[in-house]
């Protein structure tokens, strides 16, 4: 009898084990052309803008909940629709450079994705 519903447990656990991965594997997946963006060095007082791509490269739509900046001297703007597997999106940010000094600043994106927190990355230096 104990044989029996140990053999009933272990079958249990694999099959919702076997469950949980392939409706892991059935999400919406980033794949962004890079990650850190690199502006080198800017002038101080001039805001500057990079536009992080992305394509989906899973099984349903990439649906962008926030893109939170990591301070108030940067903002996002993100594509507001679904982007469906296969298709292209992109998170422009916006550096407002007020402050002489090197600078990292990143942007947390939140999503329906594998990943549902992703970073990405500024970096440069605010020169006179």
């Amino acid at each position: 009898m104990m044989k029996k519903i140990i053999t009933i447990c272990v079958a249990l656990v694999a099959f919702i084990c076997t469950g949980a991965v392939a409706q892991q594997s059935s999400k919406a997946e980033f794949k962004f052309d890079k990650e850190t963006h690199d502006f080198g060095k800017i002038p101080q007082g001039k805001p500057v803008t990079h536009v992080f791509t992305f394509e989906n490269v899973g099984a349903e739509p990439i649906i962008i909940s926030e893109v939170k900046p990591s301070c108030g001297c940067s903002v996002a703007e993100f594509t507001k629709t679904p982007v469906k597997p296969g298709e292209k999106g992109t998170i422009s940010v916006t550096f407002n450079a007020a402050a002489k000094q090197p600078f990292t600043k990143n942007f947390t994106v939140r999503s329906n994705t594998k990943t549902p927190v992703k970073t990405l990355y500024i970096k440069g230096e605010v020169t006179g």
